[in-house]
């Protein structure tokens, strides 16, 4: 007599009972990890399929090609982060979500970031006080967020073994040079805002700037129970630090 199995076989992947936008989901999620911890280059359908415990033929009806299911992956998280990223910089910062350019420099009289300003209530009796958030805080909150469930996005969209002449390539590239002139509009803002007018180093800083992301997110997937929260307030106390020891 067979024992039944303890798991229905409609959840199990790799059966025909799971409905077809489930198992699209699962197959984009486990295709973004594939592609942004091995790349282009190094990942394939194969791989892809036995992550999610389906075969190849399935990617193929599902999604078409290799560059198919990239394109799939890199575009939605794309749209997300590139979102993300000018809402920040065009939100109105108020008493509870932003003080002036906090992180980054600027007049001696700007707060720090997550300090209570001296005009706000008391937070309710146990309930955290709120985080105060500079733009550059915001921006990078709202990357996390973008990104929270399929964080190996990031290296999808800054993937270098792609084929350089392909329309994944040249998607990727429209992101990235789109997120780019955010960030030389955003450095150049807090360079001014601390009177400093030199190009070249608005120029520097926006390329510090990716670094440090890619960075912070390459820590944040190695530290999977991080929330998009704890990221930005870690980067709070992160830019806080670094201004105290570099000096006003």
């Amino acid at each position: 007599m067979t024992t039944p199995s303890a798991t229905p076989p409609s959840a199990r992947a790799g059966t025909k009972g799971v409905p077809r936008a489930e198992r699209e989901r699962q197959i984009l999620a486990a295709a973004t990890q594939e592609f942004g911890r091995t790349g282009y280059e190094g990942s394939s359908l194969a791989a892809v399929a036995a992550r999610v415990g389906v075969t190849k033929t399935l990617l193929h009806q599902y999604f078409g090609t290799k560059q198919d299911l990239y394109l799939a992956c890199l575009v939605p998280a794309g749209d997300r982060i590139l979102s993300a990223i000018r809402a920040a910089m065009q939100a109105t910062p108020t008493a509870d979500t932003a003080v002036k350019e906090t992180a980054v420099g600027g007049p001696a009289e700007r707060e720090r970031a997550g300090e209570r300003r001296a005009d706000a209530p008391e937070p309710a009796a146990g309930s955290a006080a709120p985080i105060a958030r500079s733009t550059p805080l915001r921006v990078m909150h709202g990357v996390f967020t973008a990104l929270e469930g399929r964080r190996e996005a990031w290296f999808v969209l800054y993937d270098t073994s792609l084929p350089a002449e392909s329309e994944a390539a040249r998607r990727a590239r429209h992101y990235r040079a789109a997120i780019d002139d955010c960030a030389a509009v955003g450095t150049a803002d807090v360079l001014l805002s601390a009177e400093s007018f030199d190009s070249l180093d608005a120029d520097a800083l926006s390329h510090a700037w990716r670094g440090m992301a890619t960075a912070l997110i390459r820590w944040w997937i190695n530290h999977p129970d991080e929330s998009a929260d704890a990221m930005t307030e870690r980067c709070a106390r992160l830019f806080t630090a670094a201004r105290d020891v570099l000096g006003p």
